[in-house]
């Protein structure tokens, strides 16, 4: 789960042409705690950064049941890689 929050994050920052230092700049995180996001790999982070990441890059964080069948959107998304 956190791989693919990182994804979507990575995604919109490039789509935004930033940098990590400068996402992790306006957003008040390290470069370093950012490249662990977008790579799924971050020990421990609050969810306030998170959502401060996530409201900077204009996306929004949603929740759904398990196993639960992928979104329309979710699926244009995979047609579009």
């Amino acid at each position: 789960m956190l791989f693919l929050l990182g994804n979507a994050i990575r995604e919109a920052r490039r789509r935004l042409k930033l940098t990590q230092s400068a996402l992790a700049n306006a957003t008040g995180i390290g470069r370093s705690t950012l490249s662990q996001i977008e790579n799924g790999s971050v020990a421990d982070i609050g969810i306030r950064k998170i959502i401060r990441v996530l409201d900077y890059l204009g996306l929004e964080l949603t929740t759904r049941p398990q196993g639960a069948p992928p979104t329309l959107e979710e699926l244009r998304q995979e047609g579009k890689r």
